[in-house]
């Protein structure tokens, strides 16, 4: 008789089809978490609480977190994150789930706002990112992959702001205890850059060899960086499930 513990369940939406979980979804897998995939953008249902799942994470996508009438089920994700907010499930958000995040526990994201960036980007650490649970003592500057043209102004009344870019101040934040949101892209490895339309970069006066390259040479330490936080939240989500700890 198979005795393992049952696998922890994982709500995770995602917002296109080439937008997926990624190796962030093979490290939670490998944790002890089963990820359950409700495809937006395809016509699923995105349920409005996570009841029954120990964390949700809100991948990325190419629209603002209240883009409803292009994406109409940003709407039940919004409700969906605040639900978990309220009632301390841990939450995962990436660029455009980052945003959302942001959005709903009261900070402001702009649309085609500031510098955009693309490819492997130096983020640095900053000092409130000493005692949080998933950033301390990361190095003091690390890449990951970007894509992005809009971006969160300003972060939500008392936030934790744990990670900054040169162009782009709020990189990585936490809400509460156990809700974490991002503007780049942990899943994304380096070899992903050479799927990108290269005319786009090319039109933003971007060489696209040349992001690949970079992305390359950056790809053993960023991928060590974000398997150690993804593990970390995988941590979160079983403490927390164990402990019944809500809000």
């Amino acid at each position: 008789m198979d005795a393992r513990p049952a696998r922890l369940p994982v709500l995770v939406v995602q917002h296109g089809p080439q937008g997926g979980p990624r190796r962030v979804g093979v490290w939670l897998a490998e944790a002890g978490l089963e990820l359950r995939v409700v495809h937006g953008h395809a016509g699923d249902d995105v349920p409005e609480r996570p009841d029954g799942h120990a964390a949700v994470v809100v991948l990325g996508g190419g629209y603002l977190p209240d883009d409803d009438h292009r994406a109409p089920w940003l709407a039940p994700t919004r409700r969906l994150v605040a639900a978990a907010l309220d009632t301390g499930v841990p939450v995962l958000g990436i660029c455009l789930g980052g945003q959302l995040l942001a959005h709903v526990a009261g900070g402001t994201v702009e649309g085609e706002s500031g510098a955009p960036e693309f490819g492997s980007t130096r983020l640095t650490l900053r000092p409130e990112a000493a005692d949080d649970p998933l950033f301390h003592g990361l190095p003091a500057e690390v890449t990951a992959i970007e894509r992005h043209v809009d971006r969160i102004t300003v972060l939500p009344p008392g936030a934790h702001w744990l990670m900054e870019s040169r162009v782009c101040p709020h990189q990585a934040f936490r809400v509460g205890a156990t809700a974490w949101g991002t503007q780049f892209h942990p899943e994304v490895p380096a070899d992903r850059l050479a799927e990108w339309d290269p005319e786009p970069l090319r039109r933003r006066g971007l060489d696209p060899d040349e992001l690949a390259r970079r992305a390359a040479a950056a790809e053993p330490a960023a991928q060590a960086v974000w398997r150690k936080v993804t593990d970390r939240f995988a941590r979160v989500v079983a403490e927390t499930a164990r402990s019944g700890r809500r809000g």
